[in-house]
C-alpha cells in the first residue's frame, strides 16, 4: 500500500497537505512549519515545532502508550522519533506529527478524530503482510 502526503501550503507557523492512498485523495493534513534553510541543505529542526523531512518511510500501525489507542507510526525519519498520524486541529496540537482532517479554515483541520479512525481502518483493510509506505513531498 502506498500513502502519499503532498504538502501544498507551507506557511510560517503550519503546513497544509493532501493525503492520498494508492493515488486516490483521502483527506487533508496539518503539520508544523517546515524550516528549509537552502537548496541542497537539510532543514533546521526546532524541537516539537518542525515538520519532518521529505522522503519515503515505512508506515506501521502500533499501540500508542501516549494516546492509548492504535495509530500509524512513521519509521526511520531522520532526526525524528515517534512521528505518528493522530487527531488534532491546529499546529499547537502537533510536535512534528501529521494531523488528518479537512482543511476548512486557514491553518486548521476539522473532523480530525473521524479521519484518524478512517485512516486506521483503511490501513487495516490491506492484505495481511502487505507493507505500507508513506512518501512525503
Amino acid at each position: 500500500m502506498e500513502v502519499t502526503l503532498t504538502r501544498i501550503a507551507k506557511r510560517e507557523t503550519y503546513t497544509i497537505g493532501r493525503l492520498a492512498i494508492n493515488g486516490t485523495y483521502f483527506c487533508d493534513t496539518l503539520e508544523p512549519t517546515w524550516r528549509d534553510i537552502g537548496v541542497g541543505r537539510p532543514g533546521r529542526k526546532v524541537m516539537g515545532r518542525t515538520a519532518i523531512p521529505e522522503g519515503r518511510y515505512p508506515l506501521v500501525v502500533t499501540f500508542s502508550p501516549r494516546f492509548k489507542r492504535w495509530l500509524p507510526l512513521l519509521l526511520h525519519v531522520p532526526q525524528f522519533s515517534g512521528i505518528r498520524i493522530h487527531s488534532g486541529n491546529t499546529a499547537a496540537d502537533t510536535e512534528g506529527c501529521i494531523l488528518p482532517g479537512l482543511n476548512t479554515s486557514r491553518g486548521r483541520v476539522t473532523d480530525s478524530y473521524l479521519w484518524e479512525r478512517r485512516l486506521v481502518a483503511e490501513l487495516g483493510r490491506r492484505p495481511e503482510g502487505e507493507p505500507v509506505w508513506i512518501t512525503v513531498r
